[in-house]
């Protein structure tokens, strides 16, 4: 059983930084690919970050050379670095976790690939 837990989120001005963490427990192996998803009301679940367990990254677009995904030797926790944060990185920010296929190079960016999640942290950015 695979158990993820959210840390971090918060209310911050525009402009300011975030870091949240996931710490991951259970079965490495249905956990190699993992990732942070976010959603606000009547919108579809977004995809941020993803990260294989060889260090290898995917970015969404409107996070690119603001958010920065990582993770510890032991892929024990993830960590999401968010810098310039602006007033639409508010949401409700998810990690999860997925099993790499072995022909996969990068991890998929699409929600429902994951078949583990977190219970979710809140992110506020006031202007």
């Amino acid at each position: 059983q695979v158990q993820l837990v959210e840390s971090g989120g918060g209310s911050v001005q525009a402009g300011g930084s975030l870091r949240l963490s996931c710490a991951a427990s259970g079965d490495t192996y249905a956990r190699s690919c993992m990732g942070w998803f976010r959603q606000v009301p009547g919108k579809e679940r977004e995809g941020v970050a993803t990260v294989t367990s060889g260090g290898r990254t995917t970015y969404a677009d409107s996070v690119k050379g603001r958010f920065a995904i990582s993770q510890d030797n032991a892929r024990n926790t993830l960590y999401l670095q968010m810098n310039s944060l602006k007033p639409e990185d508010t949401a409700i920010y998810y990690c999860a976790a997925a099993r790499r296929e072995p022909w996969r190079f990068i991890c998929p960016t699409s929600a429902d690939n994951y078949n583990y999640w977190g219970q979710g942290t809140q992110v506020t950015v006031s202007s």
